[in-house]
This record gives C-alpha cells, structure tokens and sequence, in this order.
C-alpha cells in the first residue's frame, strides 16, 4: 500500500475495523484471527456523496455499528479503523517539480493545488496527504480531502460506542494492498454505480479516479478503462501490464474475458485469503492483510 498507510499500520493493530457502504457495515475483530461480520443497512440509510449529508437515517446507522461494536465496557477507548466509501471522498495524485519539507507549506501548496478541481471548499475539509519520492527532486503527492462534517457524521457513531477512530482511510486505497505491485498496473472497484480506478507503478500510486458510472453494464466500465489505459501509454512511458477487477460479481467472467480483449492486458480478480473480495469488503480485507504483514 501506499508508504504513509504502510508507517501507520507498524503501529499496534486496533481492536476493531469498519468498511462502510450503502449496503452495510462491514467489520473484522482484530485478534490472532480476524473475525468477520456483515450488517445489512436498510435501503436509504446512506446517500454516498462529496456534496451532501450521507447519513440520511442516522438511528438506523447507529443501530447497525451498536449492533457490529457494542458498547464498550471499559472507561478506556478502543481504538478502530474506519473505511469510508471512495465516493465521500476526492482522491487525486498531485505531481510536483519540488516539494517543501515543512509541514504547514505542505499542507497550503496542496490545497492550492486541489482548490479547482474538487465541488467543495478545500480550506474546511479534512484532508491527509503523502509523499512518493520520483527521479531527482519530482514528488507525486497522493492527497484524499473530504468535507470534515461528512467524516465527522460517519465517526460519531463509533465514538458513542466507545470507538476512537485512529485511521481514517478510502475503500479504493486500502483494497489496494490485495493487489501485486508488479510494473504498471489499473485496479478497477466496482461500488454499486461507483467506479473507482487506481493506476500503480510498481508501489506508487500514479492516478486515482472514482467516478458515478451511468449503469453498471460492461458497455459503461468500458468507456472509462479504454480512455484510462491511453492515458496511462501516453503519460506514464508504458502500457499497462495488468488490470485488476473488484466488485464485478457474476459480472466478474465476462468482464475479463472481454477486457482480456479490448485491452490486451492479463485481467485478474483481486484475492484475499480471508474471503472473496466484493464492492462492500474490500478495502477492509486490504487493511487486513496490511495489518498483518506489518506486524
């Protein structure tokens, strides 16, 4: 996974994680073995978007993560990661010439950077970003801002239930740890209607793209990979070698067949040996199998 994700998972493992979606919670007891549960939300619960409120029904939400979590016994707060769904969030891989090592210049240089090209206001969003290292001093900053009431509503249930969120991450960049870092690879993730594209070349992340897709037919996944994998030969000094699929469902055989042969690219599911990864799991597999290579 990225390198920033990678130096915060060397930390102690928390007790709990949470990938969230429309359709449910997703959770792991973090232990000597994960343990894995699913809680379905009811149809409407969450409306996922960078621009509005996503917690429409919040006493169902609450419910659901009571349900996953419980109410922690002890005075002390537990520590969890929390999944949110891409779509909450904007993720862009911002390149630079050279980049300052303080801190605060960071943080403005990045800000102005992303202040055009995202449908909110960069200054009051939450927003984590790193650096990958390039030839000379070139710097790609991989950046995730997202509204801080929207984080904020999809904590508070989990801080209620004694949570303390200690990392907040993308579906998308953590189900990245399922795939290999082998040359120039595209991961797409399936999330209902969601299209999520993350181009890699070996372990740094080079683009990100999550995008509303207008139906979920092969016909409309294609209209952005083709244009993806163009970019990707124009732009990055290569084709890429290997396209990785998530949250395909039965649609999983045909589209590799098919993109096996639009785009000339070995086509694979991504794995877990935890479970089959899926539009609503993914990144918390991901997060799983981080947790246990660092420690």
């Amino acid at each position: 996974m990225l390198e920033k994700l990678k130096s915060i998972l060397q930390d102690p493992p928390p007790a709990m994680a949470f990938e969230i979606s429309e359709a449910g919670i997703a959770a792991a007891r973090i232990g000597a073995r994960a343990e894995l549960e699913f809680h379905p939300l009811k149809p409407g619960t969450l409306s996922v978007s960078p621009l509005r409120e996503n917690v429409v029904d919040p006493d169902e939400f609450v419910m659901a993560v009571r349900a996953l979590a419980g109410t922690q016994g002890s005075r002390k707060r537990k520590d969890a990661a929390l999944i949110l769904p891409d779509y909450c969030t904007r993720i862009a891989v911002l390149d630079f010439d050279s980049f300052p090592t303080d801190a605060k210049e960071q943080a403005s240089l990045v800000r102005f950077r992303v202040k055009r090209s995202v449908p909110f206001d960069v200054e009051s969003a939450a927003m984590s970003y790193w650096a990958q290292p390039g030839p000379g001093k070139r710097v790609d900053v991989v950046t995730v801002m997202t509204p801080l009431e929207i984080v904020a509503r999809y904590e508070s249930p989990f801080r209620a239930a004694g949570m303390r969120p200690g990392l907040v991450t993308a579906s998308g960049l953590a189900a990245l740890e399922l795939a290999p870092e082998a040359g120039l690879s595209v991961m797409a993730k399936l999330t209902g209607r969601v299209l999520t594209v993350l181009v890699r070349q070996k372990a740094t992340l080079k683009l990100a793209r999550c995008i509303e897709i207008p139906s979920t037919e092969l016909e409309d996944v294609a209209a952005v990979l083709i244009p993806t994998f163009v970019y990707v030969e124009d732009n990055l000094g290569g084709r890429a070698e290997h396209l990785f699929l998530c949250g395909f469902g039965s649609q999983m055989d045909p589209a590799r067949h098919r993109f096996t042969e639009e785009l000339g690219v070995p086509v694979e599911a991504l794995r877990s040996p935890l479970a089959t990864p899926g539009e609503n799991n993914a990144g918390l597999l991901g997060y799983l199998r981080s947790i246990a290579r660092n420690n």
